[in-house]
């Protein structure tokens, strides 16, 4: 069977001797990872948390935290990760919404007691700190070791594993439910795709609460160990690297160039790095080519995923980026790249009707790995999925090898004077500017042409820009009718905590939403 539990139950038994966390506080071996596993399923058991059950985590990232997910899964219970940048009324709709039977905090976050909307959660707290503060709470270590080892519940593949919510882009979040076979299935796929191995060590950067995290699961069928950063830097991911002889991980370009940025980077032994793996958007190749000076022998590599195929749709090979840099020609670094082992994909029109090659339209997929639907949204689940295909919302196209390019967000797509507009080409236009160093483009109503473009850009330090700077820059590398003629100069985007752009803030900002 295809389970979460029979993957947990493989580690134990084929690497119960190898390190499963290699960590700060704590290390542990499969074997001493998975006995503490078991007990914390016994104790969700004697906290009210049954089989089908649902429990929500606001966590840092820590090795409690990977505990908690697994104790679920060996107990037949749905953990719910919830982002821990929430409020207290976001936090609420979440837990009513999953109708969660449990509240596991971690260190920094007790204060989510006290919020006057989650009052009914103060006797379902499970603290997962390591310290014993105040309260008339349950201490995760303490119920630890009165617990006794659970038998593991053992599902089926189809059975509900994960209850992950999305980041609200679209309005507010909503519950993607990943089985059993959904995690599993990409979990192979990307083991396969980064030649997951016993030996890795990999660094979980992405917040547990986010999808992103599930590339674990990769490893988790490998044996391999892995570390946690709670709080991300550009000195403190260097820093794990080489003090826990990181093999790998996954960035978001943002991160990768934090890191670049260190004044004493050459000063950090990054000689275990073997691949690195970045996604939520294409890197400039200036930044490709300088990581690849940098780590020395890594590999680099793209994926392109969402919440609900668990992740990953697509990689862009590291014979791609090599390519690329050793060539010249950089093109393919704005490529999402092939689908997985499994995913089939194609280019639907609005009419339902498949686009030739290079031709734009959305992106649609199955495959294994692909989400079962929404939890309590029928009306969501009936607009994403047709006749077994799952409609990302993404437009791209596709080349003649097979390699799938995005465009846009369907609905960050501008309609101005009849013509589409895609943002993703504009700003990649806005990206050849040196004095760019961050930049998106919306659409704002327009009462001449429906809508128009509106550029956002956080010049390069020490830089300053005007308006005509950027419509000067942009003459020649994109139609007229694509250059934005309204902008605005700031010093900081807002972003998620991948460190994506946040569009529907900005929309908010400037009258588009």
């Amino acid at each position: 069977m295809i389970t979460m539990t029979s993957a947990l139950k493989r580690a134990v038994n084929l690497f119960g001797h190898r390190p499963a966390v290699v960590d700060t506080e704590r290390n542990f071996t499969w074997t001493e990872h998975m006995e503490r596993v078991a007990k914390g399923a016994d104790a969700l058991q004697k906290l009210g948390v049954g089989k089908g059950d649902r429990f929500g985590i606001i966590a840092a990232n820590q090795f409690r935290y990977m505990e908690m997910l697994h104790a679920g899964y060996w107990a037949g219970a749905i953990p719910v990760p919830i982002n821990h940048r929430l409020a207290p009324p976001e936090i609420l709709h979440i837990l009513e919404d999953a109708d969660c039977k449990l509240l596991a905090l971690g260190d920094g976050f007790l204060s989510h007691q006290d919020a006057k909307v989650l009052a009914p959660w103060r006797d379902k707290i499970l603290y997962l700190g390591a310290d014993s503060p105040d309260g008339d709470f349950a201490r995760y270590e303490d119920v630890l070791a009165k617990a006794s080892p659970a038998e593991p519940h053992d599902p089926e593949e189809e059975d509900l594993a994960l209850l992950l919510y999305t980041g609200g882009t679209t309005g507010r979040s909503k519950g993607v439910q990943l089985s059993h076979k959904n995690i599993v299935s990409n979990g192979l796929q990307v083991a396969i795709a980064m030649k997951a191995q016993k030996e890795d060590v990999f660094l979980r950067i992405a917040p547990m609460f986010h999808a992103a995290d599930l590339l674990i699961t990769g490893f988790t069928i490998t044996g391999s160990a892995c570390s946690f950063l709670p709080e991300f830097s550009g000195a403190a991911a260097l820093k794990a690297i080489q003090d826990y002889k990181i093999t790998t991980t996954m960035f978001a370009p943002t991160m990768i160039i934090m890191m670049l940025q260190e004044p004493d980077i050459q000063d950090y032994d990054l000689s275990s790095f073997r691949l690195l793996f970045y996604g939520s958007s294409p890197m400039a190749a200036e930044w490709v080519k300088k990581t690849i000076e940098t780590f020395e022998g890594v590999e680099i590599q793209q994926g392109y995923g969402l919440t609900e195929t668990s992740p990953i749709l697509t990689i862009l090979e590291p014979d791609d980026h090599a390519m690329a840099i050793e060539t010249g020609q950089t093109g393919i670094l704005r490529a999402a790249g092939r689908p997985v082992t499994g995913i089939e994909m194609k280019i639907l029109n609005n009419d339902g009707n498949e686009m030739p090659v290079n031709e734009a339209g959305e992106v649609v997929v199955r495959g294994p790995n692909v989400t079962q639907g929404y939890l309590n949204r029928p009306d969501e689940n009936e607009k994403a999925f047709n006749n077994g295909w799952f409609h990302t919302g993404d437009v791209g196209r596709i080349d003649e090898n097979g390699v799938m390019y995005l465009m846009d967000r369907k609905k960050d797509m501008i309609v101005s004077g009849g013509e589409n507009i895609y943002t993703s080409e504009v700003e990649a236009a806005l990206y050849q500017h040196p004095d760019v160093h961050e930049c998106a483009v919306v659409g704002v109503p327009d009462e001449k042409y429906g809508e128009s473009l509106f550029a956002v850009i956080v010049p390069a330090p020490g830089k300053s820009l005007t308006d005509d700077d950027i419509m000067e820059h942009c003459k020649g590398l994109i139609g007229g009718y694509k250059i934005p003629r309204k902008m605005d100069f700031i010093e900081e985007m807002p972003k998620s905590a991948m460190g994506k752009i946040l569009k529907t803030e900005l929309r908010k900002i400037y009258g588009g939403a």
